[in-house]
């Protein structure tokens, strides 16, 4: 085997994915007209799998903030903060997001998949730490949890029992252990039972981070996410996100109460050698948040969508993920399936996301929609009239 052959097998399915004109990892979008609809190839489309919650991104404000900036401050950074220095804008966001936890600091990061990074490599270490995480965690989990080096335990997928056993087994390891997971997950848009583990946390004397990526702006009065939702907000150890969904920008996050957190800007790697983000997006993300922060009637829209949708496509039959979200997986039992589902949605002027494993739990294919505030009522009408269409797609053979 050379350096490159290991690419033959992708090389031959992505020319399978191809052959009929199609490619659903690499869609070109040519312009995009408002949160919801996007010229793509010469068509206008739906968008309805782009996790923009709370359709942030063309508001005013943020807008705004973004040319005033860009005037103010140039176009980037060009290096990390730790060679280049902090601009006010990243000392001031990162207090705001404390202010918005009410924690005690919080740390920015260029992008969400580096925040988990950069946390779970910082706070872990090889031969000294023991991490558990939920299977069904992100990818950049997993891989913070590699760049660590500590030892990783997996427990079955929000399974309060199987991650008490694994603590107990640990005996006095446990203490001092990081359970890591998530407000919501992305792929079937189910919560974590986060007060259960809480229990386990303090019975063990563990810590616990919470990835609230798909639940920022989504749960809670203020949209801070599951923590508030369950009202744990100072249970939990670690509160990591990103600014890439209901914020509508790029970039993440973690706030915390340990006054150990700014330690890490000098022990972790991905915080350190990478370019900090640029003043474009620190202030759009600074202008977002007070919209997401008061954003009770996006929300109750958001879910409206949400449940409406859910409901609709449960009536017809469709294998679903366990519970309304606005992150809703249609789960196939062939990858031929959810590509067909997939392409027909897209005839219907409609995008969503095609996820095959490993990037989905048990393996399965799904085609998943991200439902938005901002989808008017005909848009999620169109929606549902496309899957009612499309039903014998998910149930062939």
């Amino acid at each position: 085997m050379t350096l490159l052959s290991k690419f033959d097998s992708l090389a031959a399915d992505r020319a399978a994915l191809l052959s009929t004109g199609f490619d659903p990892f690499g869609i070109p979008i040519e312009q995009i007209y408002s949160p919801t609809e996007a010229l793509i190839k010469g068509r206008r489309i739906l968008l309805a799998g782009t996790n923009n919650y709370l359709g942030l991104t063309f508001a005013p404000e943020c807008i705004q903030a973004v040319h005033e900036a860009i005037d103010r401050e140039g176009t980037g950074t060009t290096g990390s903060r730790m060679a280049n220095g902090s601009f006010a804008g990243h000392r001031a966001l990162e207090q705001e997001l404390a202010d918005f936890y009410e924690c005690r600091s919080a740390i920015v990061f260029t992008t969400g998949y580096q925040a988990n990074l950069a946390m779970i490599s910082g706070l872990a270490r090889a031969g000294e730490d023991t991490l558990l995480i939920d299977a069904d965690c992100h990818a950049s989990i997993y891989d913070g949890c590699r760049l660590s080096g500590a030892d990783v335990i997996r427990f079955r997928h929000n399974n309060v029992a199987d991650l008490d056993k694994r603590l107990r087994r640990l005996g006095d390891r446990a203490a001092g252990a990081l359970i890591i997971v998530e407000g919501i997950y992305s792929m079937l848009g189910d919560r974590a039972p986060l007060a259960d583990f809480v229990d386990l946390k303090n019975t063990y004397g563990s810590y616990l981070l919470v990835d609230e990526a798909h639940s920022l702006g989504v749960l809670g009065h203020y949209g801070r996410g599951l923590v508030e939702e369950t009202d744990l907000i100072n249970e939990v150890d670690f509160i990591v996100g990103t600014f890439s969904k209901s914020l509508g920008s790029t970039g993440g996050y973690c706030a915390s109460n340990h006054p150990e957190l700014d330690l890490l800007r000098y022990t972790s790697r991905p915080f350190v050698f990478t370019a900090s983000p640029p003043p474009t997006v620190v202030a759009s993300t600074r202008a977002a948040l007070p919209l997401l922060r008061e954003g009770v009637v996006l929300r109750k829209k958001l879910w409206e969508n949400a449940r409406r949708l859910y409901q609709h496509l449960d009536g017809l039959g469709y294998k679903l993920g366990p519970e309304p979200s606005p992150v809703i997986a249609v789960l196939l039992e062939s990858r031929e399936q959810a590509r067909a589902l997939w392409e027909g949605l897209f005839e219907h002027g409609i995008y969503v996301n095609l996820i095959f494993a490993p990037a989905t739990p048990g393996n399965e294919s799904l085609v998943r929609c991200s439902v938005s505030a901002v989808h008017t009522g005909e848009q999620i009408d169109h929606i549902c009239q496309a899957f009612a269409e499309l039903r014998e797609l998910a149930s062939a053979s």
